[in-house]
């Protein structure tokens, strides 16, 4: 293990870095790393950022995004980094399983890792954990780190805050959800003081949809979507056919699951995609009622209270079947 001064002692020099997070990432994943990649730099430590995968165009503005490596695309150049890393920082993700086929190399590596997350249940791979399922998102949780753990809050600089807004605003669906607090309101405060366009960073996300992608979203809502009243539950699900129809990228489903769970009688709303290798869920909810735990208990996966995803083996058809045959065990939550 390693404690906060043993840390403190070996940030306190250059050393090599490797920055990664989950499968596909967001903007939370994406805000933290580059916030965190962009507090490092200055301290003048060789950084790099490793994602396992892709991620979406209208997360690719972000300060130090160019210096950004996926997985995927080079793995040797990975392997490398993360062997030669003194120090391995695992964001918004909790268990090596999360970065694929990158999680190998972190597990085997000599490097200490140090999680920073917010899920529930976190493996026990890590040296060191900064580690709370309160906060609202992992951009919360660098932010903390940089300025109450490690004490430097004046290196929250232009870059490192609209990377952290980034990731704050997007895992809190733009301030919205029952976690955004008041300490939230006054870190965003501080970042907006520090720099951080909030105006700019919310057209960058929202406002900038292809027209395919708009498209699409019309197509799931219009012929997609459907109702089951007696379970206060909404379900939309999408085949492989018509991603390709709308030539569907990395990032243009996000979100789609919300416009579900905004109708009024509506406490649990399910996306659920046929991909190439899996059909992937991803579920919100309203109020108490535990969307991670159908996720963990039926579905591979899990996440927090009201947003959760999973995956099955099993096609379409029958992936949405056994959503469905699920929903009797929880109609009293779904109902009251």
């Amino acid at each position: 293990m390693l404690d906060l001064t043993s840390l403190t002692e070996l940030l306190a020099q250059p050393c090599k870095i490797v920055i990664t997070t989950h499968h596909k990432p967001d903007g939370d994943a994406m805000g933290s790393s580059l916030g965190l990649y962009n507090y490092l730099i200055q301290q003048g430590h060789h950084v790099k950022v490793i994602t396992p995968t892709d991620y979406p165009e209208f997360l690719t503005w972000m300060p130090g995004n160019e210096e950004v490596i996926i997985y995927t695309d080079n793995t040797e150049l990975s392997a490398q980094l993360v062997a030669d890393a003194a120090l391995i920082f695992c964001l918004d993700f909790n268990a090596l399983s999360r970065i694929n086929e990158l999680g190998v190399l972190v597990g085997q590596s000599s490097a200490y890792k140090v999680m920073i997350d917010h899920h529930l249940e976190p493996e026990d791979f890590d040296d060191y954990r900064h580690w709370d399922i309160n906060a609202c998102a992992a951009a919360q949780l660098v932010y903390d780190f940089i300025v109450n753990v490690l004490q430097k809050p004046e290196y929250i600089n232009k870059d490192v805050a609209t990377c952290l807004y980034t990731g704050i605003m997007t895992d809190s669906a733009s301030f919205r959800l029952p976690n955004t607090t008041s300490d939230v309101h006054r870190i965003v405060a501080n970042l907006i003081d520090a720099g951080a366009n909030n105006s700019r960073i919310h057209e960058l996300v929202y406002n900038s949809a292809s027209e395919n992608r708009l498209r699409f979203l019309g197509h799931c809502l219009a012929n997609c979507l459907e109702i089951l009243p007696e379970y206060h539950t909404a379900i939309i699900a999408v085949n492989k056919a018509d991603l390709q129809r709308f030539d569907i990228n990395t990032g243009d489903t996000e979100g789609i699951v919300n416009y579900a769970l905004s109708i009024a009688t509506i406490r649990l709303a399910a996306f659920i995609v046929e991909r190439t290798d899996r059909v992937k869920l991803s579920l919100r909810s309203k109020a108490e009622f535990p969307a991670n735990e159908i996720c963990k208990k039926y579905f591979n996966g899990g996440g927090h209270r009201n947003a959760a995803g999973g995956h099955s083996e099993t096609s379409l058809e029958e992936t949405v079947q056994k959503f469905k045959n699920i929903l009797p065990e929880y109609k009293k939550l779904l109902v009251q």
